[in-house]
Formats: C-alpha cells, structure tokens, sequence
C-alpha cells in the first residue's frame, strides 16, 4: 500500500469534566486565515454555524510564532508581534505543505517571506526554520494551526473533539493531501475525511439554498485557486470536473503590491537602494502589512495611501494606490484563473451559459475586477451572497455531519484532481486514473517485464497530465522483487490503483503468472514519517494535563487582568469623587498590589509554582473594596450636596 514537571504544589483550578463527543467539527484551514464550525440544533431543523475563537473572532489567522522563550504563539496573538519577530512568525505555510524545497514553486517563496524556507537533508522537502536553527515542518505549523481550533471547538461545545473533517485545494496532489491529514493526527484528531475546498463551499450553499443545477465554484484564496463544477439534484452533490493552481492566491498579489511599493520609494528616492530595502526583513514586513490592508481597502473604496512613517534612513513611505492600479499591476494573476475555469467547464462538458449559479469563495473574490472577470466568464453575476471567508468551514461541518449521522439527507461524490499513472519504458506516464473520475475509486492494470530475466520491478507513480513522467510529479515508489526469471513479456505483473474519499492513493502491486503474490507497502512522502509523527503525538499526549492546566491558569489570569484594568480606569475617571473617602488610599493599594502580581504572573507564567487561585481571591476581594469605596464615595458626595 502506498499512503500516501511539576516541582513545587499543584495549584487548585476548579474544572468540569468533558464527555465524549460524537461531533465531527469541520475546519478550514486555509492560507491566510481558518475557521472552525459544527453541526447545531435548531428548531428541529441541522445547521452549520462558525465557532467564534477566544478573542471573539469568527476566523483565525493562519499564522504559528515562537517567541523568545520558545513559546508558541498562534492566530492573532502571532500576527500582533511579527514585526518585531519575523523571523520566528511563520505565515502562509500552506502554499509549502507537501512540496519539495527544489520544487519551483517553492523557490518562488525564498525571497519574499522574512523567515527561512530551508532543505530538510533526510527527505528534500521544504522546511521553516527558526532563528535559533530549529527546524519545523509545514505540517507541523498546521498542526498548532489546527490544535488551537480544536481547544476552541472544545471550550465552545464543552466537550472533548477528536475528529474532524480538514478542507484541502481541489487540486491538492497525493503528497499535500497527507502532509494535510498528517498536521491533523498531530494536532490530536482523527481526520474523518479530507474535502475539496469548493466542494464543502457547494455543500454549504446547496444545504441552505435547496436549489438544484449546476454550480460553478470559483475559490481563490490566501495561497490557492480552485475551480469545480458540481450538478447538484435531490441532496445529491455530484462533482463533474475540478482545475486550478496550488500556487495562486492573495500572498501572490500582496507580493506584487509590495514591489510596487518598493519601487516608488526608490523612484521619490534615488539615493536609496533597492536591494537594501529588500535585505531589510523587518521593513518588508511593515510593507507588507500595509500593502495587504491596502489590497483590501480598495476592494470598497476607489483610491487609499499606504504609509510607513521612517520607514528607511528615515524617510518615509507615503504612497497613494488606485483601484485601477491595482487592477493592472495584478492582472497578470487574475488572467491566470482563466484557462482553469475553462478547463474545467470542458472537462464537466458544460457551457459556460448552463452554470446555474457561480459561488466565488476566498477572500480574493471580493476585488470587484476579479467578480468582473468572472461575470465576463460566465455570462452571469457571481451569487454574492455567501460569506467567501465562512462558507468553506460551514461546509466542512456538514460533511461531519453526514459522517457523525446527523445530517441524513445528502451525498457527496467527489473526484481526483488530477490523472495517476505510473512510468513505463523510455520514460512514458502511462495513465491508470484520468483525472476527475469520482472517487472513491479501485482501478487494476496488468503489466509485465521489459528485460529477459528481470526478478525486479520498480513502479514509479505519478499524478499529472503530461505524456512523459519528468513533466509529472513523482508521489510514490513501490519497488516489487522476487519476480521468477522469464523472458521479458512473460510476467504477469498486477498494479492497483485505490484512492479513496479523501482523494489519497493506495497502490498495490503482485507478480501473478507464477502463481506467487506479494506485495509491498511504500509510505507516501508527506514531509514528516510515521515514528516523527507518532512522537508528536505521544510528546503532546504526555504533555496534556499540563497543557490544559496552563491554559486554565492563563484564562483565570486574563479575566483578573481585564477586571483589574476596569477598575483602574474606573479609579482614573471618578479620581475626584473618590480621592476624598477615608479608605481610598488603602483601596488603591490594594489595587496595586494586585496589578504587581498580575504583571510579575504574566512575566513567569510558565512558573507553576505561582498560585493562579491566589490572585484570582484577591481579585475578588479588591473588586469588593472598590464597590464600597464608591458606594462611601457616593453617600459623602450625596450629603455635601444637601449641605449646599
């Protein structure tokens, strides 16, 4: 088959205990930014909703920091202290998962992301790395990515979640789709199936919509672009064809802004050097965080300025953008959706005017000349009425759905993405699957020797559409031995193909003429092997209790902390009515005190030594203090005004 310490007193933290949950949640985890929703009850009637996270957000930025202390920070929390740590804040890592360091489309990443894209020595896949030289896997990034999710799916619904259904791009190959699943075991899930991300986009707008067709879904995201085409009838979501580009997404515009950007300064400033800009990761940060709200801003307005004030040797950035400059310096990338969609409506044998409906998906699709394009395609305007940032998640959570046996009334038949075949004489990609047959799917091929007395094979898979395999890409290696010496042609060698419904194939492969079978297992190259894998898992098994704990204390933490600054604001506001009652002095040191420990917490929060239920008391009882410092505040205000 090929597939593809505690030292001092525990503090006491009041918990509740989980039960098992049945629910499978559907996560979407995209390039830029992920989501996370389930199945929920109302009204007798199954829905989907989004899981906010802890900050109140309906998304989470698809970004993993390490800090100093070697920290993990992720989402928000990540995305706040890039520009002082952007060498240790990873972004956008999904266009890497699965990819060879030599891959070109790996190379084009090297000079426009501030951390380093490196070799791994042992299997040549393209891995992060740290300032402090430690190596991560973009499946590992995915997998904090992914751990954060599940713990706010867990606070959210109160109960423990372990399986999932992970979104991927259409045309994801082999190696992608399980470097995909491997970042969800090592988050702690069970990946139930991996869905193409405009299939679960379909799955979510036909469920509420309840309209039968053809639906076009146009997904261009933060990394990916994705086309699919789907007939949907009776419950039944049947995908007819899929294309796209792995590599094409809103990081590959934020890029061209960034050099535009970078191109005017120099022309306000002659005396400036471009390359010094460019080597100055810090900078190119900054810029590309203000070409991003750029890129986005123009998407409702029709011109903005992007400023960076000292932005080099001083000067500053002050750089004005209009929507139909925008328009022209990325239209190179927007005609690159083109040939997909068409591609893929060929393939579906469907004419553009026979698209009942056209879903656009991914935050890129609200850039009005992109629904321009795409109304030009088709003929029609593009449905808008889908949240292109939700609807993915929302989709993923019903095919959980349909999985845990709570949404009864819908089918999904899927396809693979591209053709699978295996190399044969000179050099020749001999095709086994074509690309967009429904899957799951079992095909069996008889081959046989190309030399007299060969005892050995060596099947080399592959997934492309070229006619000779160095223009495909290589996915697996499956060598067969022990073949009887014949004449070349005599053997009779069986090759199966079986991919199932995450899109991931399982090759076998048995001599047969001779009588004898055996087979062989070959592990797909996902970036990260089974025993890396398994260690991941076990360290964060082994690590839970305190995981859980730490993070119970941080939670206690930040609600004494909000709680702390409200009444400190509250002191600065009313300053004049209470500085005159006889237990204000005493109360405002109180309050101190308790902000001293706070910050000394927050500053050493990983010394489990430090009482987290001793604040959170004293908290309590400061709060208990103010209210009747201003209650006595209250009553002398009110008799100094009788007295007038």
């Amino acid at each position: 088959m090929l597939r593809h310490r505690l030292t001092t007193a525990r503090p006491i933290i009041k918990t509740y205990a989980r039960c098992a949950s049945t629910k499978v949640v559907g996560i979407d985890l995209g390039t830029t930014n992920s989501a996370v929703a389930y199945i929920r009850d109302s009204n007798d009637k199954k829905s989907a909703s989004i899981i906010e996270n802890d900050e109140g957000q309906r998304t989470t930025p698809s970004i993993v920091a390490f800090d100093k202390n070697g920290k993990v920070l992720v989402g928000a929390a990540a995305k706040r202290q890039s520009l002082i740590n952007s060498a240790n804040t990873f972004f956008a890592t999904k266009r890497l998962i699965g990819r060879n360091f030599q891959d070109p489309e790996t190379q084009k990443d090297l000079n426009v992301v501030p951390y380093d894209i490196v070799e791994n020595k042992l299997n040549g896949q393209a891995y992060l790395q740290t300032s402090d030289g430690i190596q991560k896997s973009p499946s590992e990034i995915g997998s904090l990515i992914l751990k954060y999710l599940k713990s706010v799916a867990e606070k959210y619904l109160e109960e423990d979640v372990d399986k999932a259904v992970i979104t991927v791009p259409a045309y994801f190959n082999d190696s992608q789709r399980q470097a995909t699943k491997d970042a969800g075991t090592m988050a702690g899930l069970k990946v139930m199936r991996v869905v193409n991300e405009p299939t679960a986009a379909a799955l979510s707008f036909g469920l509420d919509s309840k309209n039968d067709g053809i639906v076009a879904v146009y997904d261009l995201g933060g990394g990916t672009f994705d086309i699919s085409v789907l007939d949907i009838e009776d419950g039944v979501f049947e995908v007819r064809a899929t294309n796209g580009d792995t590599h094409l997404g809103g990081e590959d515009f934020d890029n061209v802004v960034v050099h535009y950007v970078i191109d005017k300064f120099v022309e306000q400033h002659p005396s400036l050097k471009r390359e010094d800009i460019v080597a100055n990761k810090e900078l190119m940060q900054r810029i590309k965080d203000a070409s991003e709200n750029a890129k986005i801003r123009l998407s409702h307005v029709k011109e903005t300025n992007i400023e960076i004030p000292f932005a080099h040797e001083n000067k500053h950035i002050n750089i004005s953008l209009k929507e139909e400059e925008l328009d022209n310096i990325t239209m190179h990338l927007i005609k690159k959706t083109v040939p997909p969609v068409k591609k893929a409506l060929k393939d579906a044998e469907v004419d553009a005017e026979d698209v009942d409906e056209v879903i656009l998906v991914g935050g890129m699709t609200r850039m009005p000349k992109i629904r321009s394009i795409v109304k030009g395609i088709f003929g029609k305007d593009p449905n808008v009425k889908v949240n292109p940032d939700e609807t993915v998640a929302l989709g993923a959570a019903i095919q959980g759905g349909v999985l845990s046996g709570e949404i009864k009334s819908v089918l999904l038949l899927d396809v693979t993405p591209l053709t699978i075949g295996i190399e044969t004489y000179g050099g020749v990609f001999s095709p086994l699957i074509p690309r967009n047959s429904t899957v799951p799917i079992k095909k069996t091929e008889m081959f046989s020797t190309g030399v007299d007395g060969q005892t050995g094979v060596d099947i080399r898979v592959y997934q492309g559409e070229r006619g000779l395999v160095r223009d495909n890409k290589l996915i697996g290696d499956l060598k067969l031995a022990g073949i009887p010496g014949m004449p070349k042609g005599v053997p009779q060698i069986k090759v199966t193909f079986d991919i199932d419904a995450d899109g991931i194939i399982n090759v076998s492969a048995a001599e047969t003429s001779s009588g004898k079978e055996e087979k062989i297992t070959v592990i797909a190259n996902s970036g990260l092997t089974e025993d890396e894998i398994n260690s991941i898992v076990e360290e964060a098994n082994a690590n839970r209790d305190r995981d859980n704990l730490i993070r119970q204390r941080v939670e206690l933490i930040t609600k004494a902390d909000i709680m702390i600054s409200d009444t400190e604001n509250a002191f600065e506001r009313f300053h004049d009515i209470i500085a005159s009652s006889p237990s204000y002095e005493d109360t405002l040191n109180a309050v101190k005190d308790i902000r001293a420990k706070i910050n000394h917490f927050k500053k050493n929060d990983s010394d489990m030594g430090l009482d987290v239920n001793i604040i959170k008391k004293e908290t309590d009882s400061v709060q208990n203090l103010s209210l009747k410092l201003f209650q006595e505040a209250s009553k002398i205000n009110q008799k100094n005004a009788k007295k007038d």
